[in-house]
Parts: structure tokens; sequence; C-alpha cells
């Protein structure tokens, strides 16, 4: 046991070195009311929106009263390679951990053997254990259903707008509504000061968090396929897709697609956080409607990446943002369909409930005419929105025009 720990005492990071980095509180203030429990805090979201920033930030404020703090990254291959299994790292905790209660943090833990059986055990003594992944499998499945009420989660995404403004204004950049409807808010993207580096990163991670990453997990051996799948509803955001209508596509390219299949590639995008499918909420059943949805891009760069010629989807970006920024906000988040005409969002929060509508403008009397017209059985007691990119109100007797800079700006509708 001692020649194991000895050669791993040196791979922890160094607690004191935060990256730098706007200190995201929409998250850390939802988590910070767990620090001293004995629930395990569980942090998920796609690769690379910053979950990683966020547990170092969380190490800052807790190592301001103790020291009794271990953080192991299971990306690195220093510490995989060396901690390999559960029992080795309760060894490790148990080694390493001081007098007093134990702060642990394990990021990306998926990728550990047994790392449940981990957790559960560690949980029962004074740890305080916060966890990270980019997988949904991490809330799913037995471990969960073991762990019920014994855990919290917590949901990180790439930036919304508030967030760019605030980071471009630490590293002196001022970062338009323009560039958020094309490049998204993957934070690190804002590092790079010309937009050929900034297309290259996004391009590089698209290749590795989108095609290898899932090629290698799920092991899928139809990679053609699964590509075209993926190119296929990348640059579907904002559109209601049934898997007949996928399959229809597809099979343009590759005779032989089954539906199974189909649902199984979906399955696996949404797994790693890197689309949303929301149902239909149907006026005529007062139910969810499962058997079409629509879909959103965990961030518009992987519809962006996608377009030729610099012909990039703004129609469709917008509203998918729209839908990114409602998540942010706090709302549940539905497509209405009101006997067949579409309304794009029912958002509820707190009791209340807003009919949402985007477009990018309503300046022309027939694009108006179509986007006002989706409230016209909506009964006038009802929060109707619409948001544009209108400089101009077009706020009518019964329904509220937000203009998209002041909607990117806000808290709530």
């Amino acid at each position: 046991m001692n020649n194991f720990i000895d050669k791993r005492k040196n791979f922890q990071y160094d607690i004191v070195e935060v990256t730098k980095m706007i200190k995201r509180e929409h998250y850390i203030e939802q988590i910070r009311p767990f620090y001293e429990s004995d629930l395990i805090k569980i942090i998920t979201g796609i690769r690379r929106c910053g979950k990683s920033v966020i547990m170092e930030q969380i190490i800052k404020e807790i190592s301001e009263k103790t020291d009794n703090v271990i953080y192991l990254n299971f990306e690195d291959k220093k510490v995989s390679a060396n901690v390999t299994n559960a029992d080795e790292l309760i060894a490790y905790a148990e080694e390493h951990k001081k007098d007093g209660k134990c702060y642990l943090f394990f990021d990306e833990i998926q990728t550990l053997d047994g790392w449940q059986d981990a957790c559960k055990t560690l949980r029962l003594y004074d740890y305080s254990l916060f966890i990270t992944g980019s997988n949904s499998k991490l809330l799913s499945g037995e471990f969960t259903k073991e762990l019920s009420g014994r855990y919290v989660a917590f949901r990180v995404r790439p930036f919304v707008y508030k967030e760019i403004v605030e980071y471009g204004k630490e590293l002196g950049k001022d970062v338009t509504v323009a560039d958020y409807l094309v490049w998204g808010g993957f934070p690190k993207r804002f590092e790079f000061d010309t937009a050929e580096a900034q297309s290259r990163y996004l391009n590089d991670l698209d290749d590795t968090i989108v095609l290898r990453d899932l090629i290698g997990r799920y092991k899928i051996r139809k990679e053609s396929l699964f590509k075209s799948l993926v190119n296929f509803i990348l640059r579907s955001n904002g559109r209601i897709l049934s898997a007949n209508s996928i399959r229809d596509y597809i099979r343009q390219e590759h005779s032989s697609c089954s539906i199974n299949t189909i649902m199984k590639y979906i399955g696996y995008l949404e797994e790693a956080y890197i689309i949303e499918p929301i149902k239909q909420y149907s006026s005529k059943t007062k139910k969810e409607l499962s058997y079409r949805v629509k879909i959103y891009d965990a961030d518009v760069c992987f519809n962006s990446i996608r377009c030729m010629n610099n012909r990039y989807d703004i129609t469709h970006n917008l509203e998918n943002i729209v839908y990114n920024e409602l998540i942010y906000m706090g709302y549940e988040v539905y497509v209405y369909n009101d006997n067949g005409k579409e309304i794009d969002f029912l958002a509820s929060k707190n009791s209340k409930q807003y009919y949402v509508q985007v477009a990018y403008s309503v300046a022309e009397e027939k694009t108006y005419q179509r986007e006002f017209g989706a409230f016209k059985n909506i009964d006038n007691l009802s929060q109707k929105i619409i948001i544009t990119n209108d400089d101009i109100d077009y706020s009518t007797s019964t329904v509220r025009h937000i203009k998209l800079k002041d909607f990117l700006t806000a808290d709530s509708l």
C-alpha cells in the first residue's frame, strides 16, 4: 500500500492556481449551499463548457478556510494511469486527507472503472464530494437510483451573452451580438484574437467532442453513416424532426439506415449534451407529443462550422440562442403546438407561463402577420412575447415585443 501511495503523492493539481476566467456565479451560487453537505455534488455538461473552471473556483473558495482538499482530474494520464479503480481511489483519499472534513473534487470521473462504488463509499465518511462528468449517464441507471435523495445535480452550459460581455471586458474585447449568433459561447474561443484562430479551435473542438469521442466511446463502426447523421442533426437546429424524416435524408447518401440506428445515434449525441431534443406541448391534448421533437444544439457553433461560404443560418441560430438563454434563466421550455400551428416556445417558471415567438425581424408586413398571427388562438389573458433583432418596438395591446439586445441582458422575461 505504501508503494502505491508514494508514486501518487505529487499528481494533484496546484489548487492555488486558478484558470483566468470570470467567476460563474450563476452556477456557484446554486452549489455553495451544499459545500458542507454529505450529498454528492454532481456537475454535468458538454465538454469544454467550463465545468473544470467552476470546480477550481469552488476549490479556491473552500481553500480560504481549509487546506484539506483533494483534486484529481481523470482526463490527466498521470491520474488515470495510477488510480485505476474504486479501491485505489478510496485508498488515495484515505491516505491524503487531513483531520476533519475533507473536500474531494473528481473531474471527469466517469472514465474511472467502478467510480460509482467509490462515490457511494466515500460519502459515508467525513468527506464533501464534488464530481464532474460530460455524459448524462452520470445521472442515470442504478447509481442515481441507489443514491436517491443523496445527491444534487447541476447542469453547466457554454456562456450566455451576459457572461460573454463580462469575459470580454476582462480580456479587453468587445464581443457583438452578431458574433454570438454565429459562433456561440464556448469559453476558450474568446482567448484567441483572430477569427481564423477561433474557427480552427471550434473545428478542432467539434472534431474531438462530437466525432472522435463518441466514435471511440460507443465503438461506432459505421463512421460514415454516423458523421452524415451528425452533420444533418447539427445543421437542423430549431427544426421539428422525426426519425422517419431523418432516415429519408440519410438514405440519400447511405442505402441502409434503420430507425433503430438513427435513434441510437441521436441518443449518443443527447447523452454527451451536444443536442437537446425538446418535446411539443399540444393545446389539443394538453400533454406532450412524444413522436416528434425539435432539436437544439448545445452551442450554435455546431451549426455555423458546417455552413459553406459564410452563409450562416442566423434565423435558426437566433431561435437556438433564445432557447439556451431561457434555460439559463431557469424556465422550463416546450415547443407549443396550437392545433398544428406552432409557437416557438412555451416557457414556464414559478407558476407563470409565457408564449414566446422568435423572429430575426418583423419589419416586412408578410413576416409581421405570420409571426404575430401565431398567437391568434391564445387568449389575451396569457403572456405573449415576440423577440426580434429589430430596433423598433412592435408591441401591441396583447403582444409584448422584446428587442434581442434587451432580452440578452435581462434576467427574466
